[in-house]
């Protein structure tokens, strides 16, 4: 599948996006240069956490943009639909188009998503199909990073030894306590949000694959939860489900499971 561009002319979701983006920023520059360098360069801790600090901030960067402009799976103005796969598409009231079942019209977008969750304004996009899996990793990978963040915190003033440089030329060693002040709320704030969102998505997630079960006819079995997630995913390799940097391949489901995709 190529890569399909949705930008949302949209000032509030703009101004949603880059307050993500600054709180992203802040802590990207701040965090190494008042905690992460100074210890390291002391010897308190190694340069494996200044590694893995930088890749969790890259992972959760690289998935807010694209989640951002990844198409969420609009639909085209003229679908071709299948003589049997009729009976699983419908008329969309708003825009009058033909959609697939469990497709909705976004009022903000002005068109009809496919399997579409939510109009989420921090990324300034519908999270749909397409892009779903994107959200995902920004909600797992903004978690990380703010657990991250809070932990260096906290122990930068009650576990770390004392650094012994003073260098009061620099503007972020003269405000130090201010600024991490700043990271730590900001990290609370942020990780209180996205983990109840986390959570909600997973549910989501979860309760399809249990409503995949047709109680009209008891002999169709449960989709598994493996399977339900690998076609979020576009893969059923687990390791490529925590990879932004990568294109999503639509899953065929198997035959029993076609109908309740």
């Amino acid at each position: 599948m190529g890569l399909r561009i949705h930008f949302v002319v949209d000032p509030q979701g703009w101004c949603c996006m880059g307050l993500i983006i600054f709180v992203w920023l802040y802590n990207t520059i701040f965090i190494p240069k008042v905690i992460l360098f100074p210890h390291y360069e002391e010897g308190h801790i190694s340069a494996v956490a200044i590694l893995c600090y930088y890749l969790c901030s890259l992972f959760c960067i690289a998935s807010l943009v694209r989640a951002s402009v990844a198409d969420p799976g609009r639909l085209p103005e003229n679908p071709k639909i299948p003589i049997t796969e009729r009976e699983f598409w419908e008329l969309c009231n708003k825009c009058n188009m033909m959609r697939p079942k469990r497709s909705h019209h976004c009022s903000r977008c002005g068109h009809c998503v496919r399997r579409m969750d939510h109009h989420c304004p921090w990324i300034n996009n519908c999270v749909g199909e397409d892009n779903h899996w994107l959200f995902l990793q920004l909600c797992f990978y903004t978690q990380i990073l703010s657990s991250y963040t809070l932990l260096l915190d906290f122990c930068h003033y009650y576990y770390f030894l004392p650094l012994k440089k003073d260098n009061w030329d620099v503007f972020v060693f003269r405000h130090e306590l201010a600024l991490l002040r700043i990271s730590a709320f900001m990290g609370i704030i942020i990780l209180g949000g996205i983990s109840g969102l986390f959570y909600t998505q997973l549910i989501g997630i979860f309760t399809v694959s249990i409503k995949s079960l047709n109680f009209r006819n008891i002999s169709r079995p449960r989709k598994p939860w493996q399977q339900t997630f690998s076609e979020v995913f576009g893969t059923r390799w687990k390791i490529l489900w925590f990879i932004p940097f990568r294109q999503r391949q639509p899953l065929r489901a198997p035959y029993h499971f076609a109908n309740h995709v």
